[in-house]
């Protein structure tokens, strides 16, 4: 896999991790209004069934917040690892190169030149 392959893998999986962040930000107002929707309707319960539906709204909404704070989560952990596994694979191309460069008989044989034909 080149470099230029690494690279679009993880601008895609930074990329990936923006959009999830806008989605859970973007979801904060509506959440919001949700949430305190449901505890008016808790608190102003008449009756345990009520009052028991409230409650199971109220863990509905707080499961779906946590299933947004994990995909977050995993998008950034995603482009983490990607952009890392990115960066040593480019370190070791670089390593490799190296050694081809400087190896005796195989790598970079110095030559005199003459410039400007004197």
């Amino acid at each position: 896999m080149g470099a230029q392959s690494r690279w679009q893998n993880s601008l895609s999986a930074y990329q990936d991790s923006l959009r999830v962040q806008a989605g859970v930000v973007q979801s904060f107002d509506t959440t919001r209004s949700e949430t305190d929707a449901l505890v008016s309707s808790s608190q102003s319960a008449v009756g345990i069934l009520q009052a028991a539906q409230a409650g199971n709204q109220l863990i509905a909404l707080q499961t779906r917040q946590l299933l947004d704070l994990t995909a977050l989560v995993a998008a950034q952990s995603r482009a983490q690892s990607l952009d890392g596994a990115r960066t040593t694979a480019n370190q070791e191309q670089a390593r490799v190169q190296l050694n081809r460069f400087l190896t005796n008989g195989r790598g970079y044989q110095a030559q005199t030149v003459q410039m400007f034909h004197q």
